[in-house]
């Protein structure tokens, strides 16, 4: 007869958790809501803070990666209300964005929200099967990485609908490559130590295309109701296609949330494909936390910056305790995007949206400043003219990831 199985709850251990759990959350909220703020430049910042943090460094990464966990959550609300993303939120912005401006901003927040719930309760039991096939078969992925990123340019570009959109997002690709070779290895000096020139370059790519097109627009409509149009059945397939997707994500370099989540549309119909981008864009995204841990421990591969910071700080990878920190983030996260969500949405719709979005501007270039100095100014505003190539041909923006995927290629 088996031993009984007993189950010790040290309370003290468990509010410890929670306390640290909730104020990395709240850290994960403020960055997340900041236009432009890059998830690798926030993650620098947190490893420059970390160290001085009292604690157990066990608890100060259970911190860390709710504060990761939460990012991921709430950047979709200014990529939906002002269409400033992050590298990850890079396709959800058009959108999501569109969605905004037919009045349908709350139904998109909850479809963000419940697409980064989903892959949270999908990816945890599927992280220790996935980490097994992914690790059996890691070094043949290595070796053909080249490949396999030449695949997904090829498909790609290949998925435009017409040839001149196929010339534009080559285009766009080979100009945002070629903006990648010559930025991505900077070191500027500047006046925070979480440098990187990544804040500049997709601010410039993804968010000043969309905010200088808004500054001549008409402003947010007002928001309709916030139920969602999309089948269960179909935020559900979409969100486990992304959570697995995140997986790629996860341990192979190169691949962005953004790539993967084209590549999960094929299980969306086209007359769902604004509402399936975006739960699969935060699925990858969110989900893409929880492999990429599964991956340091495995692979000893930190594939996003903040496990990057963790794994600089000497986090103990005690796996069971910091994945309940990632789904008690995941919990929080969910309920503060809905929350904040709305009113943020509410709060930009009663400003005058050309004032708003040439102050996001301005925000854009003051940390493109703060993170690379003078230099981040001028990858922003290159980088802003090469942004606006797919807009001016009607490709995807999906193309400017050649800014990571060209020189991954090229051997740079």
């Amino acid at each position: 007869m088996p031993a009984p199985v007993e189950v010790v709850v040290k309370p003290a251990l468990t509010l410890q958790l929670f306390a640290w759990v909730l104020a990395g959350s709240l850290c994960g909220t403020c960055s997340g809501l900041v236009p432009g703020l890059h998830a690798n430049n926030f993650a620098l910042l947190l490893a420059g803070i970390a160290p001085s943090v009292p604690g157990p460094p066990l608890f100060v990464g259970c911190a860390m990666l709710s504060a990761g966990v939460v990012h991921t959550f709430l950047n979709a609300v200014p990529a939906m209300a002002l269409g400033v993303p992050d590298a990850e939120m890079a396709v959800t912005a058009l959108p999501g964005h569109r969605l905004v401006l037919e009045g349908r901003g709350y139904e998109a927040i909850r479809l963000s929200a419940l697409g980064s719930l989903l892959a949270v309760l999908a990816a945890v039991p599927l992280a220790v099967p996935v980490t097994r096939v992914i690790t059996a078969v890691y070094p043949t992925i290595r070796a053909q990485l080249s490949l396999i990123l030449a695949m997904i340019v090829t498909a790609l570009v290949a998925s435009e609908p017409t040839w001149r959109r196929r010339l534009g997002g080559l285009l766009s690709f080979g100009l945002a490559t070629g903006l990648g070779a010559l930025t991505l290895d900077l070191s500027p000096a500047a006046p925070l130590e979480a440098g990187g020139t990544l804040a500049p370059l997709f601010a410039g790519l993804f968010g000043a295309p969309v905010l200088i097109d808004a500054v001549r627009g008409s402003g947010l409509p007002s928001q309709d109701g916030s139920g969602i149009t999309m089948s269960r059945g179909l935020v559900g397939l979409t969100a486990l296609a992304g959570t697995l997707a995140g997986a790629a994500v996860g341990y192979l370099p190169g691949i962005t949330a953004a790539i993967a989540a084209v590549a999960v549309l094929v299980v969306v119909p086209d007359g769902a494909t604004d509402r399936g981008y975006i739960v699969a864009t935060s699925g990858v995204d969110t989900a893409n936390t929880i492999f990429a841990l599964f991956a340091l421990v495995a692979i000893g591969q930190p594939r996003t910056g903040v496990l990057v910071a963790v794994d600089s700080l000497g986090v103990p990878l005690e796996l069971p305790i910091l994945l309940a920190a990632v789904v008690l983030a995941g919990l929080a996260g969910f309920a503060l995007v809905l929350v904040v969500g709305d009113a943020y949405l509410e709060f930009v719709g009663r400003l005058p949206y050309w004032q708003l979005s040439g102050a996001a501007l301005a925000l854009l270039l003051v940390l493109s400043y703060l993170f690379t100095g003078v230099v981040g100014i001028a990858i922003f505003l290159a980088a802003a003219t090469v942004g606006m190539v797919p807009v001016q041909l009607g490709a995807r923006r999906v193309h400017l990831m050649g800014v990571l995927i060209g020189p991954l290629l090229l051997g740079l």
